[in-house]
């Protein structure tokens, strides 16, 4: 029976573009990540088209070298940092209350600061661009190549500044998601209830957590090389030239797993829905997600088996990158044997799971070959190592993220996505991602190095790379295919109602696009498929009482994250200026940390809720 809900308006709200500025509720942040890695999206891609229209055949002109090494550092950067995890993040801030019962999630001001943060952040890296200093060392930025001697523009300082701004919004969110789902779990909503989505992205956060003060470290310490005359990773002063490799690859590892987790997350409930089951083995997907993260810290030096560590750290690299196959390939059998016995319904976010489930493994398996050192010699800085991590974090992240997208795009905006139109997406995006990276695997193997910008004709190399180039932009009509039918949807798809896909989980419990509220009652949760037990209990539930939406008290719209954001960025922003014009710098970094300050103040003394500005004027008066 439906609630009986008082539709009231609460008279501060904001509304119109003000109201998303200003927002704190954690399902508009969702929407607002969402829709910001997808223009980023467009942005890598297109990053990624100039890259593969230079190497369609040999010796082109497209492009010359200096701007092929700032499409392939932006893209690789884009893709990782303002694509993947925010769109990661999207699905996170939109679902995981929904999930566990809650009304927001723990800090709704904080969470609204990490989006600002991870947007301003993007926008002074992107701006470089418009400098002529854009980033063109390599998204792993080795030293010494990051050196001031070596690189004299600006372009490795955007890098960092930037990547250091989304870095800080980025470990907010890892803590405000950690306490959310530790402490604001409805009653009755253990942990083991939880859904694999909600428990993936707690161990994403606490991968986060562990894994981002160490980039931070990183490149903090090659800012002050850059900028103060230290030496940390000037060689020429005795510095140890690897000491660069090992601090990224001690974050960049298990930064591979922040990437994917989520993915799993999504395909672990997606495919009960579709299979018309529960998941089969869902204690063990959890502790092998769990795994996963633990040994993701054990293996990063798999990245340096050609620098010369030795046998034996090699050869324990090498055992620990197979044993992590061992948690992953679980998670696989696991997904088969959901599915094995089922009702399976082959909507389009069904197909995108299968999707990824074949594209990943096949990554994953190319990830093991790179286990066996001897074959890594060969293969290392090869297009072999580039086929090997697309086909992980596209084939697997991005086709998992796609398929979150047309399963809660309902849940999200109340209105279904058209079938047609998204299996058509689905065809084209399949078949463009395996002509795409396929081959590549055989241009490492005949020796095609990554990252070169051109090459001889008599290099046998052209006819596989026109056949990639043609699979980018085969890509690239299926991204077209997908915003037309995002776009379409949300105009005028078919109304969704509360659970169109029948599923089990708490967030089809309610209306879709939710209440700012989620739930005019907390929910009580008795079993892991809560809406399916439901629905298989034939006794007619008590009516739910009547609920104002007045009496409700959650968080109001505040604009002092977006200016905190604002004022820490222009922080960062102030030494790329004191570089050129010292004055100016410190002028403008005094002006930009007085905004910083006083927007922490007054969201320190800002009241919580609406209704405390009444309460509060009523106890004045």
């Amino acid at each position: 029976m439906a609630t009986n809900i008082a539709i009231l308006r609460r008279p501060l709200d904001p509304t119109g573009a003000w109201a998303w500025i200003t927002t704190v509720d954690h399902k508009k942040i969702g929407v607002l990540y969402g829709l910001t890695a997808f223009a980023f999206f467009i942005l890598g891609g297109v990053e990624a088209l100039v890259m593969r229209l230079q190497l369609a055949q040999a010796d082109l002109n497209v492009v010359s070298a200096a701007t092929f090494n700032q499409m392939f550092t932006m893209h690789g950067t884009t893709m990782i940092f303002m694509v993947v995890m925010p769109a990661g993040a999207a699905f996170f801030n939109f679902l995981v209350p929904l999930q566990i019962g809650a009304r927001d999630v723990a800090f709704p001001r904080l969470n609204a600061l990490s989006y600002w943060l991870f947007l301003f952040g993007s926008i002074l890296m992107n701006f470089s661009f418009f400098t002529g200093s854009a980033p063109d060392m390599g998204w792993f930025a080795y030293a010494p190549l990051t050196a001031a001697n070596f690189s004299t523009s600006s372009s490795v300082d955007y890098w960092i500044l930037g990547l250091q701004v989304m870095g800080v919004g980025t470990l907010a969110a890892g803590f405000n998601f950690v306490i959310t789902i530790i402490n604001m779990r409805a009653p009755g909503m253990t942990l083991m209830r939880m859904p694999v989505f909600t428990w993936m992205t707690l161990i994403v956060s606490f991968l986060i957590i562990f894994a981002f003060p160490v980039i931070t470290v990183a490149i903090t310490l090659l800012l002050f090389d850059r900028m103060f005359g230290t030496n940390f990773y000037d060689i020429t002063a005795g510095a140890d030239p690897l000491l660069w490799q090992h601090l990224f690859w001690v974050f960049g590892h298990p930064e591979v797993y922040i990437l994917i987790l989520p993915s799993m997350g999504i395909v672990s409930d997606i495919l009960p829905t579709f299979s018309r089951k529960p998941l089969f083995g869902y204690v063990t997907i959890v502790l092998a997600g769990a795994v996963i993260a633990f040994l993701g810290f054990g293996v990063w030096a798999h990245h340096m088996f050609t620098v010369g560590m030795g046998r034996w750290a090699t050869s324990a690299f090498a055992v620990a990158t197979m044993a992590i196959a061992v948690p992953t390939g679980v998670k696989v059998f696991n997904w088969l044997g959901t599915m094995y016995g089922g009702s399976i319904q082959f909507r389009t976010p069904m197909l995108f799971a299968l999707g990824f489930i074949s594209l990943f493994m096949l990554g994953g398996l190319s990830g093991v070959m790179h286990a066996v050192v001897p074959v890594d010699l060969h293969q290392q800085d090869t297009y072999f190592v580039v086929a090997h991590f697309h086909y992980v974090l596209f084939g697997g992240s991005i086709f998992g993220l796609t398929a979150a997208t047309y399963y809660w795009f309902p849940k999200i905006t109340g209105r279904m996505m058209s079938e047609s139109i998204g299996k058509t997406h689905f065809a084209l995006m399949f078949v463009g991602f395996n002509l795409t990276f396929f081959p590549m695997h055989f241009l490492g193997v005949l020796g095609m190095p990554r990252r070169i910008y051109t090459y001889a004709p008599d290099m046998g190399w052209s006819g596989t790379n026109m056949a990639v180039t043609i699979g980018a932009f085969v890509i690239a009509v299926s991204i077209a295919v997908f915003l037309y039918n995002m776009v379409r949807s949300a105009r005028v798809g078919q109304p969704a109602g509360a659970n169109p896909w029948g599923a089990a989980t708490l967030e089809w419990s309610i209306e879709s696009p939710p209440h700012h509220y989620n739930f005019a009652i907390v929910p009580t949760i008795r079993s892991q498929h809560p809406l399916w037990d439901e629905e298989a209990n034939t006794v007619e539930p008590p009516p739910l009482p009547y609920v104002d939406e007045s009496s409700i008290h959650m968080p109001s719209p505040s604009y002092w994250p977006l200016l905190l954001a604002m004022g820490v960025t222009l922080v960062a922003g102030s030494l790329l200026v004191w570089q050129a014009h010292a004055i100016a710098g410190l002028t403008m970094g005094a002006a930009s940390g007085a905004l910083a300050l006083i927007s922490v103040y007054r969201w320190v003394f800002e009241p919580a809720v609406a209704t405390e500005v009444a309460e509060g004027a009523a106890a004045h008066h």
